[in-house]
């Protein structure tokens, strides 16, 4: 039988132990999380390039005029600030009072202290927590304490919550929310899979938990700050031993996935019809993203492409050496490659499909594209913005310089080209999206049947029953 969850004390009042999960670019946005909040629940800003409105109400494109990236960075950051105060000031008046709101950033974003910073400037006393991962966030706890704002660190293992306590949030111990537990094989986004984890073999995350809150306790942390499990959640009775259980201290739980699909969701209609045709096993967890960490989102032809654009790839090396003995006479205009007998053969092959262009990678590679595709990639890498502190895909880092010294690589994409597109009604089949692995639910659980969608106020009551 199904305990039921209480609510517990957030920010000086008491709210329903159920979080809404902060999905970046626009993807959570004032209406969703106001209406989560409004509905006795911590909803959740993302104030990852949020988007702000003109004065008739419109969105504001993010269109970039500057010449040089370092310019379009900064323009960038103007983006994110007004986007992240405007959706905060609306989501709060939205609230009414009730529940609570947070705001959601990614450490790996560029420009992220700056942003943080500008944003909790602007919003004194609307935003009741700061949710943050993505990186070792370690100096989560001093920004936000300075504006007497709680935090709220997402890991995925005891291990990572250990550094970040020990190197700073122990200073800042009383402005700890909470500690989210992400489930990196479950959740949607970008999530904490280590070198150490196999992503084919995913782990039970109760002994994960457990051992995060043997951690938590070993720094003098009370049990009464929550865990929120987050990845994975779909029905709060699958979640039963979890509750009031000794062994973990107290639970809340955070939805990313679920809220997608409401009345009061941003993102566009097609997003949502789409969520509800997935079948277990259509969420694809890989690698392609260009900041390096794991994801997962829905494996459409845009996932596909880049599934098919790693495979026609080859090792190559300056000059006859090994195995590399054959001199490659496709895709590469002359220039000197030396690659084994079966990868020329392959590369023709390729080159015959209409793969005419090799290019290279950080990794001594080389990846067949067509025409086309070259085109994009080249135009896409040169219209960088700065984004993210150091991107794969452009070779932008914050860092002294702009550049992480290496390579650009081909294998990956621009992620804020694609993310701002598909919120904004981009083409779902041809863009990154985002979902966790239980999104396949959608298709399966009765209460989405015959295609209700239900408001924020209704999926949280649903919520409470267990189902």
């Amino acid at each position: 039988m199904f305990k039921g969850v209480r609510p517990i004390l957030y920010g000086g009042r008491e709210v329903w132990p159920l979080i809404e999960g902060g999905k970046g670019v626009a993807a959570t946005n004032h209406m969703s999380s106001g209406a989560w909040a409004a509905a006795g629940g911590i909803g959740t800003v993302s104030a990852v390039n949020a988007d702000s409105y003109d004065p008739e109400g419109k969105i504001v494109p993010q269109v970039y005029n500057a010449l040089t990236r370092r310019e379009r960075h900064e323009e960038l950051i103007a983006y994110a600030i007004d986007g992240a105060v405007e959706q905060v000031k609306r989501a709060y008046d939205i609230a009414g009072g009730k529940g609570a709101i947070n705001i959601n950033v990614l450490w790996e974003m560029g420009g992220a202290q700056r942003v943080l910073h500008g944003v909790l400037e602007q919003t004194r006393g609307m935003v009741a927590g700061v949710t943050c991962g993505a990186g070792m966030p370690y100096k989560l706890s001093e920004i936000t304490a300075s504006y007497g704002v709680h935090y709220l660190p997402i890991v995925s293992s005891g291990r990572a919550f250990r550094a970040l306590w020990k190197r700073a949030y122990s200073k800042a111990a009383e402005w700890l929310a909470a500690v989210v537990y992400e489930d990196p094989w479950l959740a949607g986004g970008h999530n904490g899979l280590s070198n150490a984890e196999d992503p084919l073999k995913p782990q039970d995350p109760y002994p994960r938990v457990r051992e995060l809150r043997a951690t938590m306790r070993e720094g003098g942390i009370p049990d009464s700050v929550p865990i929120v499990m987050a990845g994975g959640v779909w029905y709060l009775r699958d979640w039963n031993e979890w509750i009031d259980n000794p062994e973990l201290g107290q639970i809340a739980f955070q939805f990313g996935t679920r809220p997608l699909l409401t009345e009061e969701s941003p993102i566009p209609q097609a997003w949502k019809d789409r969520l509800t045709t997935l079948d277990e096993g259509d969420i694809l967890l890989h690698r392609f993203s260009p900041t390096g960490f794991y994801s997962s989102a829905v494996r459409n032809p845009f996932l596909r492409n880049l599934e098919g654009r790693s495979e026609r790839q080859i090792a190559f090396s300056g000059e006859a050496a090994g195995d590399h003995q054959f001199q490659l006479d496709v895709g590469v205009k002359g220039k000197n490659f030396w690659v084994t007998r079966n990868d020329l053969m392959h590369a023709r092959e390729w080159y015959g499909l209409g793969y005419t262009t090799a290019l290279k990678t950080p990794d001594n590679t080389l990846v067949f594209v067509t025409p086309e595709e070259t085109k994009e990639i080249r135009k896409d890498q040169a219209d960088c913005m700065g984004c993210l502190s150091q991107c794969g895909f452009s070779s932008w880092a914050d860092a002294e310089g702009n550049s992480t010294g290496r390579l650009a690589d081909p294998r990956s994409f621009c992620i804020q080209k694609t993310l701002q597109d598909i919120a904004h009604g981009g083409d779902v089949e041809q863009n990154l999206m985002f979902a966790g692995h239980s999104a396949y639910q959608f298709k399966q659980d009765p209460f989405y049947s015959n295609g209700f969608v239900p408001t924020v106020k209704q999926l949280v009551d649903r919520i409470l029953t267990g189902n």
